[in-house]
């Protein structure tokens, strides 16, 4: 007896196991479903940008010196002050370079004295020697003293031009029309211009043109041209957009912590004088812009459907081509041979091969089906053999 009831403990078990494999092995063969992700090929707009920093300054600065050494008796003009050319901004203490005027005049005056005797004493030997009264010898000293005499006056006339001008270097004037924006003196301050010539004001011309000087990379300089479109923003005005366009590509490059830069010069209209001189701005160089062409997303020319994305009653019709886009026309899966244009690795401009509207599969989700069909489409980017695919394209047709 105790046998026979192992026997069929044995065969319960045996029964057990083979429902619970069949019931797991069905469970694992649910009917695979596929869905895709799709875009419309539509006209919009493509850009590719880089982003630098860069400082905000005037077009045109221009630093005010003085060529002579003295004391600032009198400043005109503070900070901010709007000037005029040719305005009176300073003068120096005027005293010394009257009085090295003054002895160069005495200087001219006594060469002239001199001058008018030795030309005198010229012409009385120069009438002896025609009677022959006097040696060729004396006769020749007193056309050198009167040359030399006459050289004399040339260089007297000469220093009190000098003197002259540097009593008009006492008074500093504005070379340009502008706004001063430093000031380096105050009055009673000595200024030596022995070696250098002394900074006393920084005048910008025009506030209202002003430009900004970028450090580019030299990964990104390669795309950056003239005339290409710019926006900046400044951490004074964050909410505000200012515009500019690139005006000059400068070839002198930097090396920082070995890191290569150029210049890049960009305009900056500031007519309400918001931006300020030394503001650093943030920088987007527009390096590509097309507008209104016809595009998709870049990763619809990487789409192609596989085997294991068909289901029952589907195909593949395909064609020869470097770039296609995809549509599923009923059962079938077409590819659409397209010519592409500019891209910036998200949108890609479609020059021909598809019209306007058209709605092009991007991408897949599949669930369901068993282990190995997911398995097998998990890459649909990958390109399959030429053969497979003529033959799925011939039997899409018969179909």
């Amino acid at each position: 007896m105790k046998k026979i009831g192992n026997k069929w403990w044995i065969a319960l078990a045996v029964i057990a196991v083979i429902v619970i494999a069949w019931l797991l092995l069905s469970g694992g063969k649910k009917e695979k479903t596929v869905s895709f992700d799709s875009a419309k090929v539509e006209n919009t707009d493509i850009s590719t940008s880089i982003t630098a920093t860069g400082t905000i300054e005037p077009v045109t600065s221009v630093t005010v010196g003085t060529q002579v050494s003295g004391i600032v008796a009198k400043l005109y003009v503070d900070y901010n002050s709007v000037v005029r050319k040719g305005q009176v901004i300073a003068e120096l203490d005027r005293t010394n370079l009257i009085s090295e005027l003054n002895a160069q005049k005495a200087n001219l005056a006594s060469a002239q004295s001199a001058l008018n005797y030795r030309q005198a004493n010229y012409n009385r030997y120069q009438t002896l020697y025609d009677k022959g009264l006097v040696s060729a010898d004396e006769f020749e000293n007193a056309k050198l003293q009167y040359l030399q005499a006459k050289e004399q006056v040339a260089s007297s006339k000469e220093s009190v031009q000098r003197a002259q001008t540097n009593l008009g270097y006492a008074t500093i004037t504005s070379p340009i029309d502008g706004v001063v924006l430093s000031k380096s003196v105050e009055e009673g301050q000595t200024v030596a211009a022995s070696f250098n010539t002394p900074e006393l004001f920084t005048i910008a011309q025009d506030l209202t043109d002003m430009r900004v000087i970028a450090d580019i990379d030299e990964a990104d300089i390669g795309g950056v041209k003239e005339g290409q479109r710019v926006s900046f923003t400044v951490d004074a005005f964050p909410d505000d957009k200012f515009e500019g366009a690139v005006t000059q590509v400068r070839q002198q490059a930097t090396t920082e912590s070995n890191v290569v830069t150029y210049e890049v010069v960009i305009s900056a209209p500031n007519k309400d004088l918001k931006l300020k001189p030394g503001l650093t701005a943030n920088v987007t160089i527009f390096t590509l812009e097309k507008n209104n062409v016809l595009a998709v997303p870049a990763k619809a020319l990487r789409f192609h459907p596989n085997d294991a994305l068909l289901q029952k009653g589907e195909s593949i019709d395909d064609c020869e081509g470097d770039h296609k886009l995809w549509t599923k026309e009923g059962n079938v899966f077409k590819a659409h041979k397209v010519e592409v244009g500019t891209s910036n690795g998200v949108l890609t401009e479609i020059t021909s091969g598809i019209a306007a509207g058209t709605e092009v599969l991007t991408d897949f989700n599949i669930s369901g089906g068993a282990p190995e069909d997911t398995q097998q489409a998990t890459n649909p980017f990958m390109p399959r053999p030429r053969n497979n695919n003529n033959k799925q394209g011939q039997q899409g047709q018969k179909k």
